[in-house]
């Protein structure tokens, strides 16, 4: 939940998510949100024990962890389980490739991902690249906004799925063309569809023109949160209409778009 009348609390976000190759995680005090979620970017960059104790007192606190590291492996190395205070709440996820060894990348990931869920039950299972894994394994599903997302949390709520359904997506509260596309333009450039859209070499930045713009300025609004707070705000609540429970923000232009 968002505390304050602060400018971002009318986008109806839930969860303020943070990369520690990009801030100081501790910056997340500052926000004004009850929940934030921590993403895993490699070993070295995993916030210490002592910051995040910090930071769960006075926050509800998600770090990512991939079933497939060492240190996180519940059928291998799960020594970095231990570092994670008991208040901290783990997100399961395969792991970005790039964060992985050669030798990690090779694991299996459906018997560790129910493994991990042996071990924590409420944890939310983070589904990118592995939909039907995730799904099978149950619990809080972490999806990744998409132009499919407005089908599939309908098609799975007909169906009867009653687990929580956690939404993310980067998160730019400007309606300029040229900070959307600064800020998220190469993150929705390589999702698959968008990609094969684009025009070859095309840029992907504010510096793109033509098809290229067309194309990523779509793409932006499928697969982020654009526009003013009140515009961002409006989706967050059609997809929340739709059966999303949870709505994770990415400040795509850093942490200080979330302290407006």
């Amino acid at each position: 939940m968002l505390t304050g009348e602060r400018t971002v609390s009318k986008t109806g976000l839930d969860v303020a998510a943070l990369k520690p190759a990009e801030c100081d995680v501790r910056r997340a005090l500052e926000l004004p949100f009850d929940t934030v979620a921590i993403d895993y970017e490699g070993r070295e960059r995993l916030p210490s024990t002592e910051l995040l104790s910090e930071l769960a007192a006075e926050k509800r606190v998600f770090v990512t962890t991939p079933v497939r590291a060492d240190g996180f492996d519940p059928l291998g190395d799960d020594s970095l389980y231990d570092t994670l205070p008991a208040e901290v709440d783990p997100v399961f996820v395969a792991g970005h490739p790039a964060y992985l060894t050669d030798a990690e990348r090779s694991r299996a990931i459906a018997p560790r991902l129910g493994a991990a869920r042996e071990r924590n039950a409420d944890a939310w299972v983070g589904t990118e690249g592995i939909e039907r894994v995730a799904l099978a394994a149950g619990g809080p599903q972490y999806e990744l906004l998409s132009r499919t997302t407005d089908r599939d949390v309908r098609a799975l709520r007909a169906a009867g799925f009653e687990e929580t359904i956690v939404l993310y997506a980067p998160t730019v509260c400007s309606d300029d063309e040229d900070e959307i596309l600064d800020a998220v333009g190469g993150y929705v450039s390589r999702r698959g569809p968008v990609r094969r859209a684009l025009p070859e070499d095309a840029p992907t930045d504010s510096s793109a023109t033509g098809r290229a713009r067309e194309v990523l300025s779509k793409a932006s609004r499928d697969y982020t949160l654009v526009g003013t707070p009140e515009e961002v705000g409006q989706r967050v609540r059609e997809l929340k209409a739709l059966g999303v429970d949870v709505v994770a923000g990415y400040p795509a232009r850093g942490v200080d778009e979330f302290l407006d």
